[in-house]
């Protein structure tokens, strides 16, 4: 492929080259700025990218799994690449890698899923109809004669007047509960969604399925399924029934023994099945779980079921990698890039392939990365600010290695000024947009809009709100402990195409390469939208690690008062 160099200036440079919406170069006048600030961005070698990728997810590094083969691969080469680029270790105590403890289980059923009401049995087909798995650390773990108890969507949220618990003692019992948020319908026009409440259309971390395992377990069930349905959701069923491998946690104090006893979902028909075995209706039943009135329904049905489990521990890791920055003052203060390197593994096989190579997600990503990390070393002056590169792993098993970096962090939370994330990259082409995951959220948009001024493009909200992909990356680690994260994704209007492109491309992907061994390099990838991307995330890096002024928190979001306190320490 051919190697496409781009070379776009800062604001501040002596010469600037920009490109009209036709996507032609075209030249504006230069402007002055005082010389000590000028620079320009460094190239940006699509070649390269497409050439870690192939390795990355080739069927040598077998998608990548921690605690595999291609876990030892990856991280060698990580290592590797970051030595010969000209990165410092990014660990204080001199090395690559930050070891993340892990405990890898894998369940098999030992006693399927039976339901019962009096004489009546139901018995869910294993994968097909549910899916279960446990967090606890134990060789065993079952449910037996638990009373149902459909508890709506499962969320408690105060700041919202809402609770689907309705101070019912749900202990020992076992829920069902809807994905997503609650679909509260706007007051002033029923056909949309009311924006005050769980934010209308787009997912809040209520509708993530790991708050409603969390609550449930607060309120001590003794298991909890999740009935999955395709739209909501964000991705088909068997995007869940890849849980039935290997599943890896954090290492906890209390061996998780404070989660549900089982956890998991149910396919949207099995859950149709039980609530009419229950003489209920699903969609009466959703309908009335969109109101603030809605109360815990007791389905006067009975689940009984077992797992066993196979459990490993393994030292899995973050590989780290560090750019210094120039000013004294300043170097030990960092900007985190971050982007996960691992995927699925070998799984159940499709269409004979069981490698789950991850080209997309996360190769690309982590290709992408690496030679921005490049583009560091290479610009002078660096940002006054030190430039972290973070490879995490665990991102596929509930964002782990992030989370273990954001609890264990190497450098100091209120040293730490910004994180900016990279899980995939733009595979079709040049944009004349950038969509901003979870817009709004902090000055790091602001910079952004700046940056992406100076190609000629224009930011843009989530156009899939819905699928709260705000709270599905490795940003959202460092948000909860108050760092101002930034998270880009493809835009959606691509130069040259017609407007339902991007869709329909984003359709295709979800539904036939997403978690599957079909995310391998296609041959109509074009990578100069990548190449933008990159160059656009580096820019405002740059520009945070030279700052004065280091990003905040928009008033009135959620995180901003964790940050607020940790800056007074």
């Amino acid at each position: 492929m051919k190697k496409i160099v781009v070379a776009l200036a800062l604001c501040v440079s002596v010469t600037a080259s920009n490109r009209g919406n036709s996507g032609e170069p075209v030249t504006s006048q230069p402007t002055q700025a005082p010389a000590a600030q000028s620079t320009e961005l460094p190239t940006i070698d699509q070649n390269a990218i497409l050439e870690r990728i192939k390795v990355l997810a080739s069927d040598e590094y077998e998608g990548r799994a921690p605690g595999s083969k291609g876990e030892d691969l990856t991280v060698r080469y990580l290592v590797e690449e970051s030595r010969k680029l000209g990165f410092q270790p990014g660990n204080p105590d001199g090395t690559y890698v930050q070891k993340v403890p892990l405990v890898g289980i894998t369940g098999a059923e030992a006693q399927a899923m039976t339901i019962t009401k009096g004489s009546q049995k139901r018995t869910l087909k294993w994968r097909d109809e549910v899916v279960a798995f446990t967090k606890r650390v134990t060789d065993k773990a079952a449910i037996a004669d638990s009373e149902i108890v459909f508890a709506g969507y499962g969320v408690e949220a105060p700041e919202f007047n809402w609770n689907d618990f309705k101070d019912v003692d749900v202990k020992g019992k076992t829920l069902i509960v809807l994905v997503n948020d609650p679909a509260v319908p706007d007051p002033s026009d029923p056909s949309k969604l009311d924006s005050k409440t769980f934010a209308g259309n787009a997912m809040t971390y209520y509708g993530r399925w790991t708050y409603k395992y969390e609550k449930a377990a607060e309120k001590g069930a003794a298991a909890v399924f999740i009935v999955h349905e395709d739209g909501p959701a964000g991705y088909p069923f068997p995007v869940v029934q890849g849980f039935l491998g290997e599943r890896f946690n954090l290492v906890a104090d209390d061996k998780n023994m404070g989660r549900s006893s089982i956890e998991g979902w149910l396919s949207l028909d099995a859950a149709k099945a039980l609530l009419k075995m229950a003489g209920q209706d699903f969609d009466a039943l959703k309908k009335q779980a969109i109101t603030r009135e809605f109360k815990p329904v007791p389905l006067g049905l009975k689940a009984s079921m077992g797992l066993t489990n196979k459990m490993r521990t393994i030292d899995s890791q973050n590989v780290v990698a560090r750019i210094d920055g120039s000013d004294p003052r300043l170097r030990e203060e960092v900007v985190v890039y971050s982007a996960h390197w691992d995927h699925l593994g070998v799984g159940t096989p499709v269409y004979g392939d069981a490698i789950y190579n991850g080209a997309l997600d996360n190769a690309s990503g982590v290709a992408a990365l690496l030679e921005m990390g490049r583009g560091f070393t290479q610009i002078q002056p660096r940002p006054k600010r030190s430039i972290l590169l973070l490879f995490v792993t665990a991102e596929e098993q509930g964002l782990l290695g992030s989370e273990y970096y954001a609890t264990h962090p190497l450098y100091p939370l209120n040293k730490t000024v910004a994180n900016i994330n990279i899980d995939g990259v733009n595979q079709w082409g040049r944009t004349s947009d950038v969509t901003v995951v979870g817009m709004g959220a902090s000055d790091l948009d602001d910079v952004l809009r700046e940056a992406a001024a100076i190609q000629n493009r224009t930011l843009n909200a989530d156009p899939e709100p819905e699928k709260g992909f705000y709270y599905r990356s490795d940003h959202f680690n460092f948000a909860k402990v108050g760092v101002p994260a930034l998270y880009t994704d493809t835009g959606v209007k691509y130069i040259g195409k017609d407007e339902k492109y991007s869709q329909t491309k984003r359709d295709e992907y979800t539904a036939n390469d997403y978690h599957k061994p079909s995310d391998q390099i296609k041959p109509d990838w074009d990578l100069s939208g990548a190449v933008e991307d990159a160059q656009l995330l580096w820019l405002v890096g740059y520009r945070v690690g030279n700052s004065d002024r280091i990003p905040e928190w928009k008033p009135g979001n959620e995180f901003k008062a964790k940050r607020d306190a940790m800056m007074k320490k």
